[in-house]
């Protein structure tokens, strides 16, 4: 349950990437904290957005707490954040989970069609969604839009002839709400048209993105897909996608943000990356091509760009994906990548790009102090360490 904004330290800044991280770990030491330890199965990379929204609007960092050495971490100590933001993201990861295990349970799939794991399953979704909703009550968020999702979205898979923009709206209320209410716990309620106007364009994104990743196993097991059942085509889901990624860039530029660099490298920056990146291994029907992500066109691994910024949208990742080997090592790789919440991730589901990223360090810096570095060795390339930052470098 990584989510589809899945940075590494190859595409952000040092300061950022440690920032990032000290979001994560606060995120699963609070389940940990107040939840117990299997809660922090539950570590959601799109749910702790929240804790990283709440941050951006305070003009002043949001309090740390020195955690004690991780496995995670190479038995490092690190600063952790910890806030209502934390807490608000530990609860939406955990309604979030909760609706997730219930559509497997509701759709059967896998393991989840055997009666003793459904069962099992179904009161530990029951579990989750009840702290989740405890805990959202301390900070007077209203859970409704995230503990009904599941149930409109079932309803709305058996409804005749629905839209694929009527099935993303449960998923785009529920992002919605989520990231509004970070204007509340930031005071700045100014910024929450704004924030639910990212919300949608982000839950619609993270619907999409998730349908055609899973468009081939979908087709294969008969499982519900949004993209199969409306009929939308890969290149009409790519102009969803780009329309939505504008939506949720055009709201980000709107907020009143005193420290902005890590919520715009991860909310523009980085959707542009998972849209890029799900486009380029998708396989249009009937093909035995992998489709990149250019003008709405699909062709074979390899053809040259379209023109556009990599991690825009309208352009492939830079070098295409090593391919999943699958069996044992695909297993044991999957295994590791859940123990470590997501910190380790194989050669084919990494972004090791060459970037200027890693020659300068921009840790410490309010604004980008090495942008005369940036713009001379890489103007708008793909992980420059100044894209996301308000010094106008990108």
């Amino acid at each position: 349950m990584f989510g589809i904004v899945r940075p590494c330290r190859h595409v952000l800044c040092k300061g950022l990437y440690a920032d990032w991280l000290g979001h994560l770990c606060g995120l699963c030491l609070a389940l940990r904290d107040e939840h117990g330890h299997l809660s922090r199965l539950v570590t959601n990379y799109d749910g702790l957005l929240v804790s990283v929204l709440t941050e951006g609007q305070s003009p002043a960092s949001t309090s740390r707490r020195r955690a004690a050495p991780c496995a995670l971490r190479g038995f490092k100590s690190a600063d952790v954040a910890q806030s209502e933001g934390v807490r608000l993201a530990a609860s939406v990861s955990l309604l979030l989970a909760a609706g997730k295990v219930s559509d497997h349970v509701a759709d059967g799939d896998g393991v989840y069609a055997r009666r003793p794991v459904a069962a099992g399953a179904t009161r530990l979704a029951g579990r989750w969604s009840s702290a989740g909703t405890a805990m959202a009550g301390t900070l007077g968020f209203d859970p409704a839009p995230l503990t009904s999702a599941a149930g409109r979205q079932a309803l709305l898979e058996r409804a005749p002839a629905p839209g694929l923009r009527e099935l993303t709206g449960p998923t785009e209320d529920a992002v919605a709400a989520a990231f509004g209410h970070t204007a509340v716990l930031a005071g700045k309620p100014h910024n929450r048209e704004a924030l639910e106007a990212a919300g949608r364009g982000f839950g619609r994104l993270a619907h999409l993105i998730d349908a055609v990743e899973d468009l081939d196993g979908d087709r294969a097991s008969g499982a519900y897909n949004p993209l199969a059942a409306t009929g939308t085509g890969l290149e009409e889901a790519r102009r969803h996608c780009d329309a939505a990624h504008a939506e949720l860039r055009a709201a980000v530029d709107e907020l009143d943000l005193p420290r902005p660099a890590l919520t715009r490298a991860l909310l523009v920056r980085e959707t542009g990356h998972a849209v890029s990146r799900a486009f380029t291994t998708a396989t249009p029907p009937g093909t035995g091509a992998v489709g990149t992500s250019g003008t709405g066109t699909f062709a074979t691994a390899g053809t040259p760009g379209t023109g556009h910024p990599p991690g825009e949208p309208g352009a492939p990742p830079r070098r295409p994906r090593k391919q999943d080997p699958g069996g044992l090592l695909s297993l044991a790789c999957t295994t590791l990548t859940c123990c470590t919440c997501g910190l380790y991730r194989p050669a084919w589901d990494e972004e090791r790009d060459s970037s200027c990223c890693g020659r300068f360090d921009c840790s410490g810096w309010d604004c980008c102090g090495n942008c005369s570095n940036c713009t001379s060795c890489c103007p708008g390339e793909d992980g420059c360490c100044c894209d996301g930052c308000s010094c106008g470098c990108d």
